[in-house]
């Protein structure tokens, strides 16, 4: 028996290759609504949702009526303009299918709109086996604050102790921890291991973490 009982996951970045493309579609609403915001600026900071995103940018509220309007504008070139070119990181279906064959309630832990989330879910193919999932409607803070750790816990119905979250950027790792609950950490991101402090291992992508599934901390004591 695998000594945690449910498995939080992180999508994008994690499960699908999408971290690349959720920043350059908040490059193109920034610069529609007037805003030169670098590439590099907007991709360090993938991960964090609009709350943390627009005051550190531009200097917004995400309340403020035009950054409502510019986080509507983004949500639309994403899933009209890059969504389609999305692809999920390999081996992400057969990883979930080895953990709820392990017994593991898979609970999906996003700061993602839900209707981005759904594509993203569709895109990696695993949305037939999420048992239970959040996205931004489920928290007030976004990531590395832990309102949608917590959310994902209580979806879990498990004690933090026994829940595990699979994430791939600082902020998971950070709010995770927040929120008293381990984290395994995946490169495929973009971030080194370094910037990954705190998790309880670190492997490539979820291929690698599959083909060392029996020595992770998904089927070793903790």
């Amino acid at each position: 028996m695998p000594r945690f009982e449910a498995v939080l996951l992180d999508v994008d970045g994690t499960l699908v290759d999408s971290n690349d493309a959720h920043a350059e579609a908040w490059v193109r609403a920034f610069r529609d609504h007037g805003h030169d915001v670098s590439f590099e600026r907007v991709r360090e900071r993938i991960g964090k949702g609009g709350d943390k995103m627009l005051p550190e940018l531009i200097g917004q509220s995400k309340e403020d009526p035009e950054a409502k309007a510019l986080q509507q504008d983004r949500s639309k070139i994403f899933l009209e303009q890059l969504a389609p070119g999305i692809r999920a990181f390999p081996d992400v279906r057969d990883l979930i299918l080895r953990m709820k064959r392990d017994g593991l309630k898979i609970v999906v832990a996003s700061s993602a709109q839900a209707n981005e989330l759904e594509t993203l879910l569709k895109l990696a193919g695993v949305d037939d086996l999420i048992e239970a999932q959040t996205s931004s409607d489920d928290a007030e803070r976004s990531k590395p604050d832990p309102d949608i750790v917590v959310a994902a816990v209580d979806q879990a119905d498990r004690p933090a102790s026994q829940v595990l979250m699979l994430g791939d950027t600082p902020y998971d790792v950070q709010a995770a921890t927040k929120a008293g609950v381990a984290v395994i950490a995946l490169r495929s991101g973009g971030w080194d291991d370094d910037d990954l402090k705190g998790a309880i291992a670190i492997y490539d992508d979820a291929a690698d973490l599959l083909a060392h599934y029996d020595d992770s901390p998904l089927s070793s004591p903790h």
